[in-house]
């Protein structure tokens, strides 16, 4: 049987605490991360525009 995953991204107006309490909130834990660089065009160019972070979740009581 699979476990139910999903993925929780941090949003721009939270910070990594908060989504973990997000997560925690609807019963899942962590069990992975994954970040990956977001870019938008500036002037014709790719600029740096911020730190995409996601964490995968399980619920939690199919950890215990």
């Amino acid at each position: 049987m699979g476990k139910k995953q999903i993925w929780y991204e941090v949003q721009e107006n939270e910070s990594i605490e908060d989504c973990l309490a997000r997560m925690r909130k609807d019963g899942f834990m962590v069990i992975g991360r994954k970040e990956e660089p977001l870019f938008h065009i500036v002037d014709g160019e790719p600029a740096y525009l911020r730190q995409k972070i996601q964490f995968k979740g399980i619920p939690a009581q199919d950890i215990e």
